[in-house]
């Protein structure tokens, strides 16, 4: 072979060599630029998904909401925002005031040994009842049943001062009342349910609708905000003339019915 065609070959091949890798640094930099897009890509989605969590984090609360709608007050109520809810025989000369959250545990442990007694005294005309709600429990405990709760009682209100009485016996009963962990009141459904336990509201189309629809709910967190500010720390708490009502251990309520019939008969007296 001659060196002319040895020569020729070998500048061939260089130039085969030459353009095989200009062809590979053309592939790398385009599959560079494909990842460096995709990383664009992936970095902008992040930042989109991160930016609507933080929107979303932000937003405010259904309840956070509910503050700003129109106030409805339930039929039976007075008072600027409707708080002032006072149930009972005109003759009455003393009124007691309650203080309960509807998740509270020992708010139920009271209904269910006192209540029956505390129920025939207010039938027998001994005194008015004043309910005054909370809702701490749902800031302690987290979630929404106190307030979703209370304006299902509001409801109840609404449609007469037994029913509100019937039905809040009802939530505090021992087979329909939750541990207080368990957010059960937050649910519409079950609040209805509880609900079709009493006469009044059983099958009731205008009370559930107000329970769907929140018609109470504002009227919920106006009466969560009277016991805010009533100084009360605590449920269940009774006052009669401002003073509370303790059982045998002087501090909190009285959780049996003889001790609460002792505290009542003494303040009734004061």
């Amino acid at each position: 072979m001659s060196k002319r065609n040895t020569q020729a070959a070998k500048t061939a091949a260089r130039e085969r060599l030459r353009l095989e890798r200009e062809r590979q640094a053309k592939k790398a930099k385009i599959k560079r630029q494909v990842i460096v897009a995709c990383s664009v890509v992936g970095v902008l989605a992040a930042a989109g998904g991160i930016g609507y969590a933080v929107v979303q984090a932000n937003k405010p609360s259904y309840w956070e909401e509910a503050k700003n709608d129109k106030l409805v007050k339930p039929a039976n109520t007075t008072g600027e925002n409707g708080t002032t809810v006072v149930m009972g025989k005109s003759t009455a000369k003393k009124t007691l005031v309650m203080y309960e959250d509807p998740r509270c545990p020992v708010c139920a442990q009271f209904e269910q040994s006192v209540g029956a007694t505390l129920k025939s005294d207010y039938d027998a005309g001994k005194y008015k009842l004043q309910y005054v709600g909370a809702t701490f429990l749902d800031d302690s405990l987290t979630g929404e049943g106190s307030k979703n709760a209370l304006s299902a009682l509001g409801a109840a209100l609404d449609v007469s001062p037994e029913a509100f009485l019937e039905y809040k016996t009802a939530l505090y009963s021992a087979k329909w009342h939750p541990e207080e962990t368990d957010d059960k009141f937050k649910d519409d459904s079950y609040l209805i349910k509880v609900a079709d336990t009493v006469a009044a509201l059983k099958g009731n189309t205008k009370f559930q609708t107000a329970v769907k629809d929140g018609t109470f709910d504002k009227w919920a967190l106006e009466m969560s905000a009277t016991f805010d500010d009533s100084g009360v720390s605590g449920t269940p708490t009774l006052k009669m003339d401002g003073k509370a009502l303790t059982g045998s251990d002087g501090k909190n309520a009285p959780m049996t019915a003889a001790d609460f019939t002792t505290a009542i008969e003494a303040a009734l007296k004061g």
